[in-house]
């Protein structure tokens, strides 16, 4: 039998290859280069059960098959290049092209009820590392084809699309994620077999990124963590791709908040750290200095944490010159002080945080309803902490009521987290009907 626990064995299944799929493809890369390859399905099994080692050349072809950029190939190393071995990510390269179709793959492993490997805390703060120290203008003043293949008109039309579809309420996205994620899937192929002048590339990528972020999003709320991340980190290589740092600075908080949300707020801490370094316009610095406060409280950091949440009011406040970037523009007040309350609550500071968290319900627009359900949450924990487990329940119900209305799962997730310390409390009013809600 097959030894599938071979990185080269669940890189194949992972793609719903078999070992002749496998040997197939490898000898397609070759002829595309003109040459030939002896790869077979007697060869794929000695590479994945008896320990041969495939020469460069095959390398070469099966990095192809798989999406990994010729330069992150080292044979030396086999097989630990290979995608999702030790938890890694495509490294950032020339193309978001391979990162795009990786993370593609993600929704098609589901269907098949193939399996994904969870990428490493430190996986990502390389990447950041990475992102942070890179300069992408020489990316993005590469010479292309001035050709009318793909023209402006078109790229409008998506964006218009993509912008219809964005902005759609959250109980409407059972019905527009999948459009969402089909165009996706439309701008990946339009950028890796289309021509198309300079300022079309960088609208495609912008799009690219753009679109990574929502459908992560939308993984990230139903709770499917390995889909999100691959989503956000192809975001990050079409961003940096296209030169855009603002957004590769917003993709990397999103890592960074789905760490903090995970319980690993020392990837956090370190991913913010170095997407600070990378943003400029304040409202964008702020958010970051917001995440990377409630990472460092989750530490226990006081002083940092204290420090960060000066910044972030600090830089909320700050004017600028230039329009405020969209991934944040709902940024407010109202986020700022219920996610300082959160960072207080964490430190110990309970009736300043429960006051903070209480302005920033009553700050909140009634439009942003998941928002309002999450922040209910919070209230809930709050008064939990004070010992108030009457108001904590009906702040607890109410999100509940609020998520199953619109759809949020991420919301009915924080209130099932809470339910245990209610459990103590199953006389107090309001929660016999919290703890059968919560049931059902």
């Amino acid at each position: 039998m097959a030894d599938k626990t071979h990185p080269l064995a669940q890189a194949r299944i992972a793609r719903g290859m078999t070992g002749v799929d496998l040997a197939r493809e490898i000898r397609r890369a070759a002829e595309r280069r003109d040459l030939r390859s002896g790869a077979t399905k007697q060869r794929v099994y000695k590479w994945e059960t008896e320990g041969v080692t495939p020469d460069a050349d095959s390398q070469a072809y099966i990095a192809e098959v798989f999406g990994v950029p010729a330069g992150a190939v080292d044979p030396r190393s086999w097989p630990h290049w290979l995608p999702g071995v030790g938890g890694m990510v495509i490294p950032l390269g020339p193309s978001p092209v391979p990162a795009l179709r990786e993370a593609l793959r993600t929704t098609m492993e589901r269907s098949r009820r193939t399996f994904l490997t969870a990428i490493s805390g430190t996986a990502l703060v390389t990447l950041a590392s990475t992102w942070a120290s890179t300069d992408t203008q020489a990316l993005t003043s590469e010479s292309l084809h001035d050709t009318k293949a793909v023209g402006e008109d078109l790229v409008a039309l998506l964006e218009d699309t993509s912008a219809r579809l964005t902005v759609q309420a959250t109980e409407q996205r059972q019905h527009t994620a999948p459009l969402i994620d089909a165009l996706l899937t439309t701008v990946t192929d339009i950028i890796e077999g289309s021509r198309y002048s300079q300022p079309v590339k960088v609208r495609l990528h912008a799009l690219a990124a753009s679109l990574s972020q929502t459908v992560g999003w939308h993984r990230f709320d139903y709770g499917l963590h390995d889909e999100a991340s691959q989503y956000w980190i192809a975001g990050l290589h079409s961003a940096h791709t296209g030169g855009d740092r603002d957004m590769g600075a917003a993709l990397l908080g999103d890592l960074a908040y789905q760490a903090s949300w995970r319980d690993d707020p020392p990837t956090a801490a370190g991913i913010l750290e170095r997407a600070l370094s990378g943003t400029r316009h304040p409202a964008a610095q702020s958010l970051l200095q917001l995440r990377l406060a409630r990472a460092l409280a989750a530490q226990g950091e006081r002083r940092a944490t204290l420090r960060a949440l000066g910044a972030a009011e600090h830089l909320l406040d700050a004017s600028s010159r230039d329009p405020v970037p969209a991934w944040c523009a709902w940024m407010s007040q109202a986020d700022l002080a219920v996610d300082s309350g959160q960072a207080l609550l964490d430190l110990g500071d309970t009736r300043r945080a429960h006051e903070l968290i209480r302005q920033g319900q009553n700050l909140l627009p009634t439009s942003r309803a998941k928002t309002h359900g999450v922040f209910l949450t919070y209230q809930a924990r709050s008064h939990l902490n004070l010992g108030e487990p009457e108001p904590a329940a009906a702040a607890a119900l109410e999100a509940l009521q609020v998520a199953h209305r619109i759809g949020a799962p991420r919301c009915v997730e924080l209130v099932q987290g809470l339910i245990p310390r209610f459990e103590a409390h199953a006389g107090v009013e309001g929660v016999p009907e919290l703890l059968a809600l919560a049931a059902a």
